[in-house]
């Protein structure tokens, strides 16, 4: 019993030293704590309107989703060697763990999955619309193991993907 009236008693000892130093602390050290601190004080000045056009209100991810798919149009050439090479660049950053170096779908990671990734050069993916390529490249495919890219890679980026994707062709 005698312990644990001394605990008691250490702790509230502890305590009230705790709380005379910080209060010393707070009226003595020019670096004061929370409440001298500045602080925002909408009230006291006017809020600056905002210039116009900074805020967008249009466009974006939001129209892109949106879209009907087959409607979408590649904002960059597609069959311009400059987006081909850097669609190049960017596949085998992002889609080559999946898809493979030789466009097959037995990529590292992708020989896990069951079914395999997509063939990027199957007749039924060249035949599709880059506004498809690109939804499906974006949010990914119901049902499917393909990950919505959206948020990893640029619009430009994906758009430069299905233009190297594209320009592989139909597998012989």
């Amino acid at each position: 019993m005698r312990t644990v009236i001394g605990i008691t008693v250490l702790l509230a000892a502890l305590s009230v030293v705790g709380y005379t130093a910080l209060n010393f602390y707070d009226r003595h050290f020019k670096f004061g704590r929370m409440w001298e601190t500045p602080a925002v004080r909408p009230y006291e000045q006017p809020i600056a309107p905002l210039e116009t056009g900074l805020v967008p209100t249009g466009g974006g991810e939001t129209r892109l989703r949106s879209m009907d798919p087959a409607r979408l149009v590649s904002p960059v050439a597609l069959d311009d060697p400059q987006n081909v090479r850097l669609g190049r660049t960017v596949y085998f950053t992002y889609c080559v763990h999946c898809h493979g170096r030789h466009h097959d779908g037995n990529g590292t990671v992708g020989q896990s999955f069951t079914p395999l990734p997509g063939d990027l050069q199957s007749r039924r993916v060249q035949g599709l619309a880059p506004g498809i390529l690109f939804n499906e490249i974006s949010y990914g495919i119901p049902g499917g193991r393909q990950p919505p890219l959206a948020t990893t890679m640029a619009a430009a980026e994906r758009w430069q993907v299905i233009a190297y994707i594209k320009s592989l062709g139909t597998r012989p």
